[in-house]
């Protein structure tokens, strides 16, 4: 499939971005270390945010063979209108998919926070507690 301009991967960039800062790297280093076995949510994401990418690349291929097919200075044919037809039916399946991937992984990362570099200084112990005046009562 051709490579379209970066306007249609808009949904993937931007999933791509919340998994680089909740993960603090790149997507590529992410995406190596999503083959170990304790790391199933990472792997999740990023094969989320591949079939994500996978289904825009796939809707800029078929919408430009659906221009190739529909183009002004083109004669449509008899078998034409069949792979028109057929290209439009891909095209709304792509769309589907890749809404669905999005809505999924934007809620996923909707849920999940960066957490924060552990201190490396020991806890401060607890301070005792001061007594408290009993409170007396006089008639």
């Amino acid at each position: 499939m051709p490579q379209p301009d970066d306007s249609a991967h808009a949904v993937s960039q931007i999933i791509a971005q919340r998994i680089e800062a909740l993960y603090g790297q790149p997507l590529a280093e992410l995406e190596a270390l999503a083959d170990s076995p304790e790391s199933t949510l990472l792997a999740a994401l990023t094969g989320n945010h591949s079939a994500l990418a996978f289904a825009e690349r796939n809707i800029a291929f078929q919408l430009e063979r659906l221009r190739k097919l529909t183009s002004p200075d083109r004669e449509i044919g008899q078998f034409d209108a069949g792979h028109i037809l057929d290209c439009a039916r891909r095209i709304a399946e792509a769309v589907a998919t890749r809404d669905a991937y999005a809505k999924s992984t934007g809620a996923v990362l909707g849920g999940l926070r960066r957490a924060t570099a552990p201190d490396t200084q020991p806890p401060a112990p607890p301070v005792p507690a001061a007594p408290t005046a009993a409170a007396s009562r006089t008639r």
